[in-house]
C-alpha cells in the first residue's frame, strides 16, 4: 500500500505594503483656510497615488482593519494629533489592498501593536421601524466615459475615474461638501426651529449608523438588512450638536451649551431626543440592545511616526 502524498502547502496570504510612504503632521485648519473650503481632508486615490489628509489614529486604525470607529479601544490620545500621508502602491494593487497596506504602515512606522477580542457592550440596533422606511433610493452611478479611438469612436476599456479632494462651498443656501474619496455630496443647512439639517444625496445605511454612533452614548449597529444607497435628510437640534462635539473633545466656549436635553439623556431615553425624533422621520429607530462587539483592542502605538 502506497503512502499518501501530503497535501501541497497552502501559500501564505500576501502582505501588502506601499512602496514608499511620506507621513508628516498636518497643519491646522485655519480661518483662512476654512474661509476658502480648501482642505487636505479626507482619502483620494488617482492611480496608484495614495493621498490621505488630515486623518488621526483614531481614523487610520478603523480603515486599515475594516471597523467602525467604536471597535477601536486604546488611548484617549488616537485623535489628539493629525497627519498627512502621501504613498505609492505596488504594480497590481488597487484601491481594495489600500487597507492592508495601512496595516503594514501603523506597524512599520507607528509600531503598532494590537490583539482581538469580543466584549459584551450596550448599544443601538438602528432597525426599520413599523410604519415602514421612508427613505428614497439613490440614483445610480452614472456610466464612466469611454475611452476614444484614433478616429473619434469610443472604445473599451472604459476611463479610469480619479477621485476628486476635498470641497466644501457655500452656495447661497448652506454649505456643499464633496470629494475627498465620499460618494454623493452632503449638504449642511439650518433647518426648521433653528436645528441642523444635514442631506446626503448617496450614503449606505451601514455608514449612516456609524455616523449616528456619534451623536449617542454608545455604539449604533446597522440591522435593517438594507443594502442599498440612500438619499438622507437627517435634522437635530444645536443643542445636541454642541452635546456631542463636547463628548469628542472639542474646547465649547463657557455659555455656549444649552440646557436642552443631549445625546447622553436621550441615549437613556429613546423616545427623547432630536436624534430619535428625526429617525422617526425617515422611517427608521434606535432600539436598546446588548451583545458581543468585536473589538481591535491596542496593545502598543507610538505618538509619532519613525522618520520618512
Amino acid at each position: 500500500m502506497f503512502a499518501q502524498e501530503p497535501a501541497p502547502a497552502k501559500p501564505a496570504a500576501k502582505t501588502w505594503a506601499f512602496d514608499v510612504a511620506s507621513v508628516r503632521i498636518a497643519e491646522p485648519i485655519t480661518p483662512e483656510k476654512a474661509a476658502s473650503g480648501k482642505f487636505h481632508v479626507g482619502m483620494t486615490v488617482n492611480g496608484n497615488r495614495v493621498d490621505i489628509g488630515y486623518f488621526s489614529l483614531a481614523d487610520l486604525i478603523p480603515m486599515a482593519f475594516r471597523v467602525k470607529q467604536y471597535q477601536v479601544s486604546g488611548p484617549k490620545w488616537l485623535s489628539a494629533q493629525r497627519f498627512d500621508i502621501i504613498a505609492k502602491m505596488p504594480e497590481g494593487a488597487t484601491r481594495e489592498q489600500v487597507p492592508d497596506m495601512l496595516q503594514t504602515l501603523l506597524a512599520d512606522r507607528f509600531k503598532l501593536e494590537f490583539h482581538r477580542e469580543s466584549k459584551e457592550h450596550s448599544y443601538f440596533a438602528l432597525t426599520v421601524s413599523k410604519k415602514g422606511l421612508k427613505l428614497k433610493e439613490a440614483e445610480p452611478d452614472p456610466e464612466p466615459p469611454k475611452a476614444e479611438t484614433g478616429d473619434g469612436n469610443p472604445s473599451d476599456p472604459p476611463v479610469k475615474n480619479e477621485d476628486k479632494p476635498l470641497s466644501i462651498k457655500q452656495d447661497g443656501k448652506g454649505m456643499v461638501i464633496s470629494g475627498g474619496g465620499q460618494k454623493g455630496q452632503m449638504r449642511i443647512t439650518r433647518g426648521a426651529e433653528g436645528n441642523i439639517r444635514f442631506e446626503s444625496s448617496k450614503m449606505k445605511i451601514d455608514d449612516f449608523a456609524a455616523a449616528l454612533s456619534r451623536f449617542v452614548d454608545r455604539p449604533v449597529i446597522d440591522q435593517t438588512e438594507l443594502k442599498g444607497e440612500y438619499q438622507i435628510a437627517f435634522e437635530m437640534s444645536l443643542q445636541d450638536l454642541m452635546a456631542m462635539a463636547k463628548a469628542a473633545g472639542a474646547p465649547i466656549p463657557p455659555g455656549a451649551e444649552a440646557p436642552a436635553k443631549g445625546p447622553a439623556d436621550a441615549a437613556s431615553d429613546p423616545t427623547g431626543g432630536s436624534v430619535f425624533d428625526s429617525l422617526e422621520k425617515l422611517g427608521l429607530k434606535l432600539e436598546q440592545r446588548k451583545g458581543p462587539i468585536e473589538l481591535i483592542v491596542i496593545d502598543k502605538v507610538e505618538k509619532n511616526p519613525t522618520d520618512n
